[in-house]
């Protein structure tokens, strides 16, 4: 792992929002499952390719993503408490932030991966035009985001509440916010063409385990969940999750 400077976490951003610390680790530990969003990025990531991925925090949805693929990965994360995990994942991975001089030294790269990424940073559209840069021609680019339109903010909104949280939709480091229709009116404004968009049930969301939730057995209620994630992706999805491909004429 390299350390070309001593970056500043993004989770600054979240400071003062709630009343404790965030737990640079808080997003480890992601699942295989085929509806969430580590199982989603590994059935659509090519095999035997050159992958980067931008904000791999912990590395643990590029170590799913990246199962049986023959790939070769590099990571790049600006927490350095994340970065020491991904590394210790055996992901070759630089505590710092993406820039021109990083993909000039390491590009191009078949796959570039933005995992939750664009909507911790105030300027997305500059993320995208990195990222485009590091893409070999004909390259793949995988992004995810969080749903702003999920039904539990829809319904927080209609009772007056907006809460910052530590995890999850409204995590207090997020800056941007996303529907399907606003995540990809952006890509394409930057080039890229949807070549396929899934979405995550988002089945360990906390408001499936608060009291209107926990009395259904939990298999029904997960279920559940996911069918109605597929039923209706704009209201029920926690991310979308969309493949990514630049045309040819831009």
């Amino acid at each position: 792992m390299s350390y070309p400077a001593a970056p500043r976490s993004p989770d600054i951003h979240g400071t003062g929002l709630i009343d404790k610390p965030l737990d640079p680790l808080r997003y480890d530990g992601h699942t295989h499952a085929s509806y969430e969003v580590a199982g989603l990025l590994q059935a659509l990531m090519p095999e035997d390719a050159r992958v980067l991925d931008v904000g791999c925090g912990t590395g643990s949805v590029a170590v799913i993503a990246n199962h049986n693929k023959r790939n070769s990965v590099m990571g790049i994360e600006p927490d350095a408490a994340r970065a020491k995990v991904a590394a210790s994942r055996g992901i070759d991975t630089t505590c710092g932030y993406l820039d021109p001089e990083f993909v000039a030294k390491n590009g191009p790269f078949d796959v570039v991966v933005l995992s939750d990424v664009l909507e911790h940073l105030a300027s997305p559209d500059e993320m995208l035009n990195l990222a485009g840069s590091a893409l070999k021609p004909g390259g793949i680019l995988l992004v995810s985001v969080p749903n702003v339109a999920h039904w539990s903010i829809r319904l927080n909104l209609l009772l007056g509440r907006f809460d910052y949280t530590d995890f999850g939709l409204c995590d207090s480091t997020h800056l941007r916010w996303f529907t399907r229709r606003t995540i990809q009116a952006l890509v394409a404004t930057h080039g890229f063409e949807v070549l396929d968009t899934r979405y995550t049930a988002g089945t360990g969301l906390s408001v499936y385990y608060s009291r209107y939730f926990r009395f259904i057995p939990k298999q029904l209620r997960l279920g559940s969940i996911r069918e109605c994630t597929r039923m209706f992706p704009t209201i029920f999805a926690c991310q979308f999750v969309l493949k990514l491909r630049r045309r040819q004429q831009y």
